[in-house]
């Protein structure tokens, strides 16, 4: 028997990933534990989890693997601050002394986190580093059902790459091409992000969903002004217009003057069309670049199986744009596709790259993406009760009867089922539902549950074998990575003053018989929900379908915005007592919200403010 533990740290978004002869038995990220989110810090608690649930200790773990390398990394910084000398000297003196007392020793530091967690580990020799790119193509093609297939891996930065095309075969990936900083894709959409006023790293999504309220008004003049695209995909930035190379920000005062304004202050600078307009041309850029990246190696490789991980693998509307291309036959998305997903690639890189171990192929190896902690009913209201909640248990028909219906009947209802995803997307397990025939449920959800922008879209959650009927979508979509526009039958007319209508006052027009999961372009970002994944997730979806006639439920992660998705009961219920959700249900646990002690309510409200 032989044990992996991938870890990711350091940068964003940490985690860890335990194989046992290859297979998953767990990946989680740290946020999920600490609450902090986008936690760079090690990962510690997500460590302590995988050897707690499979009852074992360090001592057990064949192979500890990093999933890129600091030497590589710190090279880069060195070449690239005296490329662009002098500038670049305040960030230089910043940065180097971290660098110097931390991260050039990584390998010690490793060393002494894992010796907290276990006090008697001692072997050294057993850490070892994978570079990023690959960890990335390895989360890609190894889970994938794919016996040969391209990969493609886009993000920020790695340590020098920034995209990667490589070809996956039985159990060897080979990198064949690549990409190299400062050219980004990954960086250049979030300067943008910047530029538009969200966090990076964290507020792509945002632009992403904000893109459909504008036109490309500007895509000539940033494929003009900001960037030299070739006809292969390939592209040089021009970095006169941005300072992330060297500098604290993203963009600079050229950068800005190319749009006669200034990047947006979110905290004095209400959106409007120039920022919608702004988020829908560098979408554009995104969706072209992908594109043309995606034709010219099916060209070249003659390849009909596709991969994609990295940052921009979680861009689903250009995922979507590749589906409809038809560029490839067959296309799989790692679910964690950012820094997360690194320890589970620097895992089975070294599992079958390193290693030469056998791969079987032929199925989905992610397990749905559901890989962290499952509380059991007896766990569940043992944690209720040092609350002081008040609950119910039902046997589950009963139970999905009641949410079925109180979800008919206009309820929001925080759902908490098993093993806790791994990944940015809640698919099932730690959701937000709703009734996705409700008119005003997006609006409430984003305002009144999730404090967040009233823009920001919601994904449906349907039955895989209904699908066709409300999508125009050719495969599956078990990780809400691929957005496709609705069948026209379910559309709605538009009178002639709707159709006219400019930005935000787009949200309120009714555009089909799902409007709450319909956002302004006619399209969505979809889950398919089958039995062999998530059994309660589809038989609760399944009773919706027989008392409403529709398949289809709103499925948003169980959080507010600010905070991490949902992990622990604990972290359910507050939430759940926090915003205005209806109903929370746990396991076969159910909670109603006038039935619990106002003094349990946790105060989220004031502790958000949005962008």
């Amino acid at each position: 028997m032989s044990y992996i533990l991938g870890i990711s740290a350091f940068y964003h978004d940490s985690s860890a990933t335990l194989l046992k002869d290859g297979l998953i038995v767990g990946a989680v990220q740290e946020e999920r534990f600490t609450r902090k989110k986008h936690d760079p810090s090690f990962p510690r608690n997500s460590i302590r989890y995988l050897l707690k649930e499979e009852k074992i200790t360090l001592q057990n773990i064949d192979h500890i693997v990093f999933y890129e390398k600091p030497f590589l990394k710190f090279e880069r910084l060195l070449e690239t601050y005296v490329a662009f000398a002098p500038r670049g000297f305040f960030s230089f003196l910043k940065s180097m002394p971290i660098w110097i007392k931390e991260k050039l020793f990584q390998k010690k530091i490793i060393q002494d986190e894992l010796k907290e967690i276990d006090s008697n580990f001692n072997n050294v020799n057993k850490i070892k580093f994978s570079e990023h790119h690959l960890s990335h193509a390895a989360s890609a093609f190894y889970p994938s059902p794919f016996d040969k297939a391209l990969i493609l891996t886009m993000d920020g930065v790695g340590e020098w790459a920034t995209s990667t095309i490589a070809v996956g075969e039985k159990n060897k990936i080979i990198i064949k091409e690549e990409l190299n900083f400062p050219h980004s894709l990954g960086l250049l959409y979030s300067a943008f992000t910047y530029y538009l006023g969200f966090k990076v790293n964290s507020g792509e999504y945002k632009v992403m969903g904000l893109a459909p309220y504008g036109k490309p008004k500007y895509k000539d003049l940033i494929l003009k002004k900001l960037i030299d695209l070739k006809e292969d995909g390939s592209f040089k930035l021009k970095m006169k217009f941005f300072d992330f190379a060297t500098g604290l920000k993203m963009t600079n005062k050229y950068f800005s003057k190319i749009f006669s304004r200034n990047e947006r202050k979110p905290e004095v600078e209400q959106l409007d069309q120039f920022h919608m307009d702004i988020a829908a041309s560098i979408q554009s850029v995104t969706e072209e670049i992908v594109l043309k990246i995606c034709k010219y190696i099916k060209n070249k490789y003659k390849i009909d199986n596709f991969c994609m991980s990295g940052g921009v693998a979680l861009n689903c509307v250009a995922n979507g744009k590749i589906l409809i291309q038809n560029i490839f036959k067959n296309i799989w998305i790692q679910p964690a596709s950012g820094d997360a997903g690194g320890s589970l690639g620097a895992a089975q890189a070294l599992y079958y790259n390193e290693l030469n171990n056998n791969r079987v192929s032929g199925r989905d190896m992610m397990n749905g993406s559901y890989l962290g902690p499952s509380f059991s009913n007896d766990e569940i209201k043992l944690s209720l009760n040092k609350i002081g909640a008040n609950f119910t248990e039902l046997e589950e028909e009963k139970l999905l009867i009641e949410v079925a219906t109180k979800l008919s009947e206009g309820n929001a209802i925080g759902w908490f089922q098993g093993r806790m995803e791994f990944g940015p997307r809640a698919l099932g397990c730690r959701s937000i539902i709703a009734d996705p025939r409700n008119e005003k449920m997006q609006k409430q959800l984003n305002l009144k549950v999730k404090f967040r922008e009233s823009f920001r879209p919601f994904a449906p959650a349907i039955l895989k074998e209904k699908v066709k009927d409300y999508f125009q979508i050719n495969c599956e979509s078990p990780y809400m990575l691929f957005v496709s526009e609705i069948n026209e039958k379910i559309k709605k007319k538009m009178t002639y003053t709707e159709e006219n209508l400019f930005g935000i006052n787009k949200l309120n027009v009714i555009r089909s018989d799902i409007p709450a999961v319909t956002h302004i372009d006619y399209s969505a970002r979809i889950q398919t929900v089958d039995q062999q994944t998530n059994l309660i997730f589809y038989k609760l979806i399944q009773k919706f379908y027989e008392i409403t006639n529709c398949p289809i439920l709103i499925n948003t992660s169980f959080n507010v915005r600010g905070e991490p998705i949902v992990c622990s009961v604990d972290d359910a219920f507050n939430c759940f007592m926090g915003t205005n959700l209806d109903i929370l249900v746990c396991g076969n646990i159910i909670l109603y919200k006038e039935q619990q002690k106002k003094d349990l309510i946790h105060d989220y409200k004031n502790k958000y403010v949005l962008d």
